[in-house]
C-alpha cells in the first residue's frame, strides 16, 4: 500500500467538506470542513495522525458551539412574510359551508375569498357564521368558531 501523507488526507476531506457544504447551502459541513483545515494546518508541524484527529474534532465542535448561532442567525434570518400571513388571526364570514369530509368550504377575509377547513375535523360550519384564522397550509384556510359565535 503506498504511502498518503496525513496532509494529503486532510486536504481532500477540506476540499471535500467545502463542496458538500456549497453544494447543500445548509450550513451543515462547514464546521468539520473548519476542523479539517485545522488538522491540515498542525500536519505540517509532525505531529501523530491521531493529534491531528483530536485538533480535528476539538476545531469542529468548538466551530459548531460558537459560530453555528451566530451564523444561523445571520445568514438565514430573511424568511419572507407573504401577504397571506396577515389573515392569520384574523375573523373571516363562512360563505360555503365548511365541511372537512366533503373538502368543500369557503371563507372570506380580507375581502377574499379563500378555501378553508375547520380545525376539528368532525365539525361542520354553516354559512354566515364568524371564524378565526388559525394558519394557513397551501391555500387553505384553518378556521375555528369565533367566540361570538359560542353558546
Amino acid at each position: 500500500m503506498p504511502f498518503i501523507p496525513n496532509y494529503l488526507i486532510w486536504l481532500v476531506a477540506v476540499a471535500a467538506l467545502v463542496a458538500l457544504e456549497a453544494a447543500t447551502l445548509g450550513l451543515t459541513c462547514i464546521w468539520f470542513a473548519l476542523g479539517a483545515l485545522g488538522a491540515l494546518l498542525v500536519s505540517f508541524l509532525g505531529v501523530s495522525f491521531l493529534f491531528q484527529g483530536v485538533v480535528f474534532v476539538v476545531l469542529s465542535a468548538i466551530s459548531l458551539i460558537l459560530l453555528k448561532p451566530f451564523a444561523s442567525k445571520h445568514i438565514n434570518s430573511k424568511r419572507v412574510a407573504t401577504n397571506a400571513d396577515r389573515v392569520i388571526g384574523a375573523e373571516a364570514v363562512v360563505t360555503q359551508d365548511i365541511n372537512n369530509e366533503l373538502g368543500q368550504g369557503l371563507v372570506k377575509v380580507g375581502g377574499q375569498i379563500w378555501s378553508a377547513r375547520s380545525a376539528d375535523d368532525k365539525q361542520i360550519i354553516p354559512s354566515g357564521s364568524h371564524v378565526l384564522v388559525k394558519n394557513i397550509t397551501g391555500v387553505k384556510l384553518t378556521v375555528e368558531y369565533a367566540k361570538e359565535n359560542i353558546k
